[in-house]
């Protein structure tokens, strides 16, 4: 089946999604965040990778530390960034997304970060790009819907790397909705093509999608149970806007029976970190004295983030 992210000798041209990956290229890319992370702790943190070369930030859905970790990523590679403010922009006039990119590649694009509340619309981005026959153009999907954020997936496997240094012995527990989570999507992707031989996925019904069991996930509705014996514990955060009706009783009640506290924490091993993909809401999914204490590593995440988005945005450039 023909991937679209893949040009005709295999390499990555777009980063769409990490379904379809392989394993030897999420290693690829995670080897390449690795030799990222020195550079920003030099004194002069660029590398001239992308020198001479445009990166437009296109971001239709809000974000903080997607769409600034992009901007610093881009520029530590040299790149010129173009942050279109689409609140202002000419589709808040009814132009259409498509005569959007047309406009800016005439511009002299050379790649497109994207975020869209539309699952799929970077996936018309790039089909519409090689249609077009605009092959030196680049897309990577920055979070599209309930769909997927690949490099959000990206950077918490190497974060687990990081600290866990392999994948094949894992246990891994993603608390939380998972039913809206396009973070949870990436993250089970990324984790069973690398190799983990326990992903667990834990949560209330009404916010665990049908069918986990097919994507070689186990199941599980008691936290308690959910968390014992794993090494790492990611965190979800519970997505309110995507939410039709009531699929919560409380906040307080989803707090007490899926809130991660030092309690339910100790279930785990004792060396287990725990994630989050941010932003956060302290006493409905995580305790403070857990998010701020020893084995979060979430912070870590934002910065070993700008390392994997620089090494996306360079293999894709490179292809």
């Amino acid at each position: 089946m023909h991937n679209p992210q893949l040009n005709a000798a295999g390499e990555l041209t777009h980063l769409l999604s990490i379904e379809g990956l392989s394993r030897p290229l999420l290693h690829r890319i995670l080897d390449t965040a690795a030799s990222f992370i020195e550079v920003s702790d030099r004194d002069v943190k660029k590398v001239p990778l992308l020198r001479g070369k445009s990166v437009f930030n296109l971001f239709f859905e809000n974000s903080t530390r997607t769409r600034t970790t992009f901007e610093i990523a881009a520029k530590r590679l040299s790149a010129d960034v173009i942050n279109l403010d689409i609140g202002r922009s000419s589709t808040a006039k009814g132009e259409t997304l498509l005569d959007t990119i047309d406009n800016l590649v005439a511009m002299h694009a050379d790649m497109f970060v994207v975020r869209h509340a539309a699952s799929g619309a970077p996936y018309l981005i790039a089909d519409h790009l090689r249609k077009t026959g605009q092959h030196h153009v680049h897309v990577v999907n920055a979070g599209d819907g309930r769909h997927a954020h690949p490099t959000q997936g990206l950077l918490d496997m190497a974060t687990i790397r990081h600290y866990k240094q392999d994948f094949e012995s894992l246990r891994v527990a993603i608390v939380g909705d998972l039913l809206h989570s396009r973070v949870a999507r990436s993250n089970i992707h990324a984790l069973t093509t690398l190799g983990v031989p326990e992903v667990r996925a834990i949560g209330p019904a009404t916010l665990l999608p049908k069918h986990l069991d097919k994507l070689g996930v186990h199941v599980y509705h008691d936290m308690e149970k959910g968390l014992r014996d794993v090494d790492v514990v990611i965190m979800l955060r519970l997505q309110n806007e995507r939410m039709n009706g009531a699929l919560l009783p409380s906040a307080s009640e989803y707090f007490k029976a899926y809130g991660l506290t030092p309690a339910k924490l100790k279930l785990a091993k004792p060396d287990a970190i725990v994630m989050h993909p941010g932003p956060m809401n302290r006493g409905v999914e995580i305790d403070s004295e857990v998010a701020d204490g020893p084995q979060a590593v979430i912070l870590n995440q934002v910065s070993i983030g700008i390392a994997v988005r620089m090494a996306v945005m360079s293999i894709v450039a490179g292809n």
